[in-house]
């Protein structure tokens, strides 16, 4: 998965029409108008911890499934130009959203990079810090917002985005991307309603968790000289640890990130948590770790113990829950 991770763009309804004939009703009731009022105002939310004034998006690209879902989720589809989608990223025919994807525009299947922006005539992009927008590619928020295109990035991505760092833990950074898009495009209600269910289903799993010791997983992202794993600024961290696991590197406060296979042996996880994407398959992964002489032994290797993660459960965004949930269950009826 390494630094470029896991959406979508929007044509958008026209508000001034619904917005004036809400009002007229709401005089009509004898409501106070005042906020409706502001519809038209420019709404302040966080890019990171950074300030910035955002108008309603009318065509939004997302990078990645974990940009698109968010916005799908909070019924943002007719903001939504179109995507750009990777090969790692599973196909969109599998994602709960199938119906939503088909209405918009895949842009391209390579990587975040300005021209594709630009030509979509975007007026706003949702991806990552290094995992869409990147200095070395040339697309970042500072020369999109020269360019007025306006920006958002997930919070999970910006512990160590330059000038702007925030620092949440990967669940709590997802819920606060649904509640700041919420903002963003005036669906607040609607986005309160799908954090609260959100958190719900995770409080659920986490009571259900095993007693006593948390089981030891890895988590196999990718790698046969040196394996990439997460560390504990990525949602699988959270998916694990809720479950009741504990990821045997939740010390490094890094995203996806290289160790080395010595100390995978030194950590003796129970469970490898493989992560399936496009491009690498779980299959493989998991031949290669039976196979390996330096994972052939794991406790989990020898015991068949491996777990699959799909690439849009492990990236940040609603289907994070779903992970969990799957997860949770498998953790339960695990034999220690």
């Amino acid at each position: 998965m390494h630094s470029t991770r896991p959406l979508n763009s929007a044509r958008r309804r026209a508000v001034m029409g619904s917005t004036m004939v809400a009002a007229l009703l709401l005089t009509a009731c004898g409501a106070d108008v005042e906020t409706d009022g502001k519809k038209s105002e420019k709404a302040t939310v966080k890019r990171c911890g950074e300030p910035v004034q955002y108008t309603v998006p009318k065509r939004t690209v997302a990078y990645e499934g974990g940009s698109a879902d968010k916005l799908f989720s909070l019924g943002l589809t007719d903001h939504v130009h179109g995507y750009v989608m990777p090969p790692a990223n599973p196909p969109v025919k599998e994602s709960p959203w199938a119906s939503e994807y088909a209405k918009v525009k895949k842009l391209s299947d390579d990587l975040l990079n300005k021209e594709v922006v630009v030509d979509a005539k975007a007026d706003f992009v949702v991806a990552g810090w290094n995992s869409g927008f990147s200095d070395q590619r040339g697309i970042t928020p500072e020369i999109l917002d020269k360019l007025k295109i306006q920006s958002f990035m997930h919070t999970e991505s910006c512990y160590n985005y330059p000038k702007h760092p925030e620092k949440k833990k990967p669940f709590e950074a997802l819920y606060t991307d649904l509640e700041r898009l919420g903002k963003i495009f005036e669906v607040e209600e609607k986005a309160t309603k799908i954090v609260d269910d959100l958190k719900q289903r995770e409080k659920a799993v986490e009571e259900k968790a095993p007693k006593g010791s948390p089981v030891p997983v890895f988590l196999y992202d990718s790698g046969t000289d040196q394996p990439f794993t997460a560390g504990n600024q990525v949602p699988p961290n959270d998916i694990i640890k809720k479950a009741g696991g504990k990821n045997v590197f939740s010390n490094l406060d890094q995203r996806w990130t290289q160790v080395n296979w010595e100390s995978v042996t030194k950590s003796e996880p129970e469970v490898v948590m493989i992560l399936d994407y496009g491009d690498k398959p779980a299959k493989k992964k998991i031949d290669f770790l039976k196979k390996s002489p330096q994972t052939k032994n794991l406790p989990a290797v020898k015991k068949n113990n491996f777990f699959i993660l799909d690439y849009n459960e492990g990236i940040s965004g609603p289907r994070n829950i779903d992970g969990l949930e799957k997860f949770g269950k498998y953790l339960r009826k695990l034999e220690r």
